[in-house]
């Protein structure tokens, strides 16, 4: 599976060389923007200035409080972000319980997913086209936390300190049978995640379209080309000329294809009955000269190794 990249920062995170994030492979960047009713995270606008000249996959994220008015905090993280939401900003809703519970509260599950779904909504309003999503735990989506089909960013890390090459090499995690797009695998040195994308998908994902799954699509990636000599070689037929799918049928249409090798088969057909001409011919003179060759078992050989490497095949005409 196609994975990339990316990291996410608060305040608790100084300065970032966003540049040198970049040539690290990192593609996409998320920042704190707010938290509750009022808060603003102090060093959200350096960050996102940061990230979007770096040229990466940009996003927010808002700290939520169920206990608190959910038009309210949207509208907080809102006038944040409005500055920098274009067309593939992902949005994010930070669902996760304080130690001591005190932005739970005494809400139950059914009232923390009602707060969650106004909260998605009046976002999803506010920038209609882009995505929003929710960054929460396996014990949130257990307890039924986060409605069915929104983008999930999960947190959990089974390692401590990791590399990216670590968390790719393992499964995609499912928790509460749910499968994330997002998994923040490690805090140390810095908060990182990958995507269950490549690097374009997330880009036409985050842009609001929704490419085929890279897992499902076999030939994702090929040209017209690589799979008109894909279907050919699983056939047994081998040295596809690149003409066929570069020169003048370049949507590789199955009939011009049949046309063409038509063509090809009388063509070297044609060549090796004037080649066997011409041998016997040779051979005629030879066996003139000193009678050691015999001509009818010569031109019997050479034909049984033209039938041997010779595709005869019921083709059509042009036309």
């Amino acid at each position: 599976m196609s994975t990339c990249r990316g990291v996410d920062v608060s305040a608790y995170q100084a300065k970032q060389d966003w540049a040198a994030h970049k040539e690290d492979g990192v593609v996409f960047a998320f920042a704190k923007a707010t938290e509750g009713q009022r808060s603003k995270d102090s060093r959200f606008d350096s960050h996102m200035a940061g990230i979007t000249k770096a040229g990466l996959v940009p996003g927010a994220y808002h700290f939520g409080w169920p206990t608190q008015d959910p038009a309210r905090e949207a509208a907080n993280y809102i006038a944040a972000v409005k500055p920098y939401a274009r067309r593939g900003f992902l949005h994010w809703l930070d669902l996760e319980r304080y130690s001591d519970g005190r932005n739970y509260g005494r809400r139950n599950n059914a009232e923390i997913r009602a707060w969650v779904t106004r909260w998605l909504a009046l976002v999803d309003e506010a920038f209609p086209g882009q995505r929003v999503g929710v960054y929460t735990s396996g014990s949130d989506l257990t307890a039924g936390h986060v409605p069915p089909g929104v983008p999930l960013w999960y947190p959990a890390y089974p390692w401590g300190p990791a590399s990216y090459s670590k968390a790719e090499s393992v499964g995609r995690p499912r928790p509460a049978n749910r499968e994330p797009e997002f998994w923040q695998f490690t805090s140390q040195p810095i908060d990182r995640s990958i995507c269950y994308m490549s690097a374009a998908a997330l880009r036409a994902w985050a842009a609001g379209t929704t490419p085929v799954p890279e897992e499902d699509d076999p030939m994702a990636g090929m040209s017209n080309k690589d799979i008109a000599s894909a279907v050919w070689e699983t056939d047994g037929v081998v040295g596809v000329p690149p003409e066929w799918t570069s020169k003048g049928n370049p949507e590789w249409k199955p009939a011009s294809i049949l046309i063409d090798l038509g063509k090809r088969v009388r063509s070297l057909d044609a060549k090796l009955t004037a080649q066997t001409a011409t041998i016997k011919a040779l051979a005629d003179a030879l066996a003139a000269r000193d009678g050691s060759v015999d001509v009818d078992a010569l031109v019997s050989r050479i034909t049984q190794a033209i039938e041997r490497v010779t595709v005869r095949l019921d083709v059509p005409e042009e036309g």
